[in-house]
């Protein structure tokens, strides 16, 4: 076993503060919840997953309707491809009022958020969450979400990472601006805190100058982890350099143990060490009481709800590609993915699952915006434990990020019939030990970059 890994998984749900969930039939589904712009439907799934003694949940996002697709939003509002995406600082908010335990993530963008502001939006969400938050870093995907920036066009691939370096250094910086004992609170003799322990960073780069400190205190947890998603080559070294857990987007379970493999060979070689950095693919759950029942389910998952025209949109959106002047039969050849300036990795994963054979359009929207874009396990509770059991201990994933086939059915589902299997085998946890997010991750809390070496 990985040295710092448990044997129980680690186990986030990725949420959408949106109408649908990453699946984009997800709202046609009969009994999905349709209040997703009233507050009470996030805090009814925040507990939901922390009854199931989840990790964390975590919220994509994303700046820009989807657009690209034949240069409008129209097709993403007609058929609800993510046309609704709310600011996650009210949303997590509000999921922290309705939890005590469970941690709470949330993606902000390094391309078009200033780093003063991502550090300040984070340490105030672990302050007033008693120490639950994180960070999804993204470097942003497309030109819409630039436009709507005021930016003309969106960075090229390996300078986006190169920009993040700059961004998470400084982030990490203002997190550590306080020193943890910087408060004094000493009302006789009138101190608030000692300004030898509060720090200008006076950082300096090529992207940003940023001075600091941070106007927030040092978050509870130092620094709230860090969870990335890079599938690229640039994307892994990034990843291996800062992450705490590694989302994937692994279509198949050869893949997934291909890139866990070579994912934490990098983190090592970074002077890390792998068995604390979590590497959790994306999967999806379809759970029944019965098998049959399951099948029926899925089934309705894979061919009645989402139509074509939002595969294509979301496609586009991911890629950062117009595919509108394209058949679907069409052909995706190498040369088409290299000129591709948005989520490579992703494209390369499906073609490489597909096992080298021809990738047409229909194919490869299909994976974006239906259960084909990840593995996904189907079955009563106890054979979904069997499945996920075999990913688990064949050193495939150290977890599962599990993606919703509706909201909140899907949680609802999982807890009940799914969870107690796992605790039943000892790979699920059946009470939170700590009550920060690190320390129900089983990660060390940061010195400060600071602090002075003790003697």
């Amino acid at each position: 076993m990985s040295a710092g890994r448990d044997d129980q998984l680690t186990l986030v749900a990725f949420m959408q503060a949106s109408n649908v969930s990453v699946y984009s039939g997800s709202w046609r589904y009969p009994n999905s919840a349709p209040d997703f712009l009233d507050l009470r439907y996030y805090q009814r799934i925040a507990r939901v997953l922390e009854d199931g003694t989840f990790d964390l949940m975590f919220f994509d996002d994303r700046l820009a309707m989807p657009s690209i697709y034949g240069g409008s939003p129209d097709d993403a509002v007609r058929y609800g491809a993510r046309p609704v995406k709310m600011d996650l600082t009210a949303v997590l908010g509000a999921a922290a009022a309705a939890t005590s335990h469970l941690g709470l993530g949330a993606t902000y963008s390094t391309t078009y958020y200033p780093p003063f502001h991502v550090a300040r939006t984070f340490a105030t969400l672990d302050h007033l969450s008693g120490g639950r938050a994180a960070w999804n870093v993204v470097t942003s995907v497309n030109d819409a979400e630039a436009r709507n920036f005021g930016v003309e066009q969106h960075l090229a691939h390996d300078e986006r990472y190169d920009r993040a370096e700059e961004f998470i250094e400084i982030v990490t910086q203002l997190w550590d601006s306080w020193e943890d004992d910087a408060l004094v609170l000493d009302r006789a003799a009138g101190i608030f805190a000692d300004p030898a322990k509060v720090h200008e960073i006076n950082y300096e780069g090529k992207y940003f100058n940023v001075r600091g400190p941070l106007t927030v205190p040092r978050p509870p947890q130092g620094r709230p982890p860090i969870i990335q998603a890079g599938q690229s080559g640039r994307g892994q070294r990034f990843a291996a350099r800062w992450a705490d857990l590694i989302f994937t987007a692994d279509p198949s379970q050869a893949v997934a143990l291909e890139h866990y493999k070579a994912q934490k060979e990098q983190i090592a070689a970074e002077g890390r060490d792998p068995g604390a950095v979590r590497m959790l693919p994306m999967v999806y759950a379809v759970v029944g009481e019965t098998e049959a029942i399951a099948r029926e389910k899925e089934n309705i998952f894979l061919n009645e709800l989402v139509h074509p025209l939002a595969s294509l949109t979301l496609l586009s959106e991911l890629t950062n590609h117009d595919f509108s002047g394209y058949s679907l039969d069409d052909e995706i050849t190498d040369e088409l993915i290299a000129s591709i300036s948005g989520i490579r990795g992703l494209v390369q994963g499906v073609k490489r699952h597909l096992g080298g054979g021809k990738l047409t359009l229909r194919t490869l929207a299909s994976h974006r915006a239906s259960l084909l874009q990840g593995p996904r396990f189907v079955g009563t509770g106890e054979q979904i434990a069997d499945q996920m059991q075999e990913w688990f201990e064949s050193r495939s994933c150290d977890g599962f990020v599990l993606a919703a086939t509706h909201f909140p059915g899907a949680f609802e589902d999982f807890v009940r019939m799914v969870v107690p299997e796992l605790r039943r085998r000892g790979l699920m946890r059946s009470s939170y030990s700590g009550s920060t997010l690190r320390e129900n991750l089983g990660l060390a809390r940061p010195t400060s970059s600071f602090a002075k070496p003790t003697a």
